[in-house]
């Protein structure tokens, strides 16, 4: 009789997986703004930091790291040109606003724990599984844990500033298998992103689960991922896992 997989590890993405922004980020940008004596829509600089961030990560992947810039360098970065598209071309009147918002997006206070989270992690600890992170955040992401009381559920952090390697490079997720010293047919992966999350952890053999929103999924990740790979919130992970290991065959 064949033996039932027992998922041994997970391993966590952690932007809009179990955190996000407390504020909509054109409006932190804008509030800055103002309080520098610059008045700009809060929508309109979150449509330019949205180009700038695309555009940014195609030329300058992972911080510009390969490219000698500090991750902190890249967002300031980020910031100048988000003003500079949103018609603000005076980049020493920026400069300021950039170093704030660097600072500000640091501190636990500008980020929530998703609904579900704690309570998932705790549950995940209960069944005595090995947690880590594995995320294409930069240098601040522990502190930003360690401040909202997650960090403590983690085995290990993981960032693709800190490795080289962001999501979905295989090597990333390697590292996570090699540092829990288990084979990644015992391993699940859990994001909010199709490429990076759930097809990058796929790729090396682990399993995967999908976190989505309120909005419709996009028809080609509909099509291409299992219903039960797919969490509309994580109050959803744990059953899905209890499905996940009574469904599928042992080592």
């Amino acid at each position: 009789m064949a033996r039932q997989l027992q998922i041994r590890l997970m391993t966590w993405d952690v932007k809009d997986t179990l955190l996000r922004l407390r504020r909509p980020l054109g409006e932190e940008y804008a509030t800055k703004a103002r309080a520098h004596g610059l008045e700009v829509e809060a929508t309109t600089l979150g449509q330019a930091f949205r180009q700038v961030y695309k555009a940014q990560s195609h030329s300058f992947p992972n911080y510009g790291l390969s490219h000698g810039l500090t991750s902190r360098q890249w967002w300031l970065d980020v910031v100048l040109q988000t003003f500079h598209l949103a018609g603000v071309r005076d980049a020493q009147a920026i400069a300021p606003i950039a170093n704030q918002l660097y600072e500000d997006f640091s501190r636990p206070c500008s980020w929530q724990v998703l609904e579900g989270a704690e309570n998932t992690l705790r549950g995940c600890r209960t069944r005595g599984l090995k947690l880590a992170v594995v995320s294409n955040f930069d240098r601040r992401l522990e502190e930003i844990l360690v401040g909202v009381g997650l960090r403590e559920h983690f085995d290990f952090v993981l960032t693709s500033e800190a490795t080289g390697w962001p999501k979905p490079d295989p090597r990333i997720f390697h590292e996570a298998l090699r540092l829990a010293n288990v084979e990644p047919a015992v391993a699940a992966h859990i994001g909010d992103s199709y490429r990076c999350d759930y097809q990058g952890a796929r790729a090396v053999g682990m399993h995967s689960f999908l976190v989505v929103g309120p909005e419709p999924l996009d028809p080609t990740v509909k099509d291409s991922v299992p219903k039960e790979h797919i969490l509309p919130s994580l109050s959803h992970l744990l059953p899905a896992l209890d499905c996940l290991e009574s469904s599928t065959p042992g080592l």
